[in-house]
C-alpha cells in the first residue's frame, strides 16, 4: 500500500511543530476529534500525530476487515502501520482507554518505533476473574450489552455514554452517545467485543517501555 494511500486509509493528520513525536490513539466509539482540548498544549513541544482507527471517525470505510479488527492486533497494526508510513521512530504513544492495550500491543511488536508509553485510564482486561482479579463486569453483563448493540444501536449509546463519563462528565455524555452512534453498526460491534473481551494480563510483562499511567478519580469502565 502506497503511503498516501495509508494516511488517507487512518485519517492521519500531523500537527505541532516540536523535535519529538507523541502519537496520540483515541478509545472506542471515538476519533481522533476528542483530543482536541489536549493538542493545543503539547503542539509547540511536539510533533502530534493523530489517527482514527479502521472503521472509526473519517477512516476509510472499504478497508475494515471484519478478520481483522476482531481482535485488538488488528488496531494495533493500524498504529504500526501509521508510525511507518511517516518513518517514526523513538515516539512516545498516548493511549486512552482500550488504546493503551493497542498501543503495548504495538510496542510489543514493534519497539524500534514506540519508545514510550502513556495510558490513560487502561484496563488489561475488563472481565472479571475471581478471586484475584476485578475487571469490573461479568461475562453475562458485556454479553448483554451486545445484545443491545444489535436490538437497539441508539439505545446501547444511551445507555453506554453517560456510564462512560460519570457525573463529572455530564455535559459531555451528549457528545459521546453522538459520537457512538455515527460509527457503522458493524464496525462499533466488532470494536466493542474486542475491547471489553480481549484479556490482556499476560502481556504486560512484555512491554519494556517506560510506562506512565493516569488514572481518573471516577472511571466506571476502569476502575482504581
Amino acid at each position: 500500500m502506497f503511503v498516501a494511500d495509508m494516511l488517507k486509509r487512518n485519517n492521519v493528520n500531523v500537527i505541532g511543530k516540536g523535535d519529538r513525536t507523541l502519537v496520540m490513539a483515541h478509545g472506542f466509539g471515538c476519533d481522533q476529534n476528542m483530543w482536541r482540548f489536549l493538542t493545543p498544549h503539547f503542539q509547540d513541544q511536539f510533533r502530534i500525530v493523530l489517527f482514527d482507527y479502521v472503521g472509526s471517525g473519517k477512516s476509510d470505510p472499504k478497508a475494515f476487515s471484519l478478520k481483522k479488527y476482531s481482535a485488538l492486533d488488528g488496531y494495533a497494526q493500524d498504529i504500526i502501520d501509521v508510525c511507518e508510513a511517516l518513518e517514526l521512530t523513538d515516539v512516545t504513544f498516548l493511549g486512552h482507554s482500550v488504546s493503551s492495550m493497542t498501543g503495548m500491543i504495538a510496542a510489543i511488536k514493534a519497539p524500534s518505533l514506540i519508545a514510550r508509553l502513556a495510558m490513560i485510564c487502561p484496563s488489561p482486561s475488563f472481565l472479571n476473574d475471581p478471586p484475584h482479579y476485578y475487571g469490573g463486569f461479568e461475562r453475562g453483563d458485556l454479553e448483554g450489552l451486545m445484545e443491545l448493540m444489535d436490538r437497539n444501536h441508539i439505545g446501547w449509546a444511551n445507555h453506554l455514554a453517560p456510564l462512560v463519563m460519570g457525573t463529572s462528565g455530564e455535559h459531555m455524555a451528549a457528545e459521546l452517545t453522538d459520537s457512538f452512534c455515527s460509527t457503522d453498526p458493524v464496525f462499533a460491534k466488532t470494536f466493542a467485543k474486542a475491547t471489553f473481551f480481549s484479556d490482556c494480563r499476560h502481556l504486560l510483562s512484555r512491554a519494556e517501555q517506560p510506562t506512565l499511567i493516569l488514572q481518573s478519580a471516577e472511571d466506571a469502565l476502569a476502575s482504581v
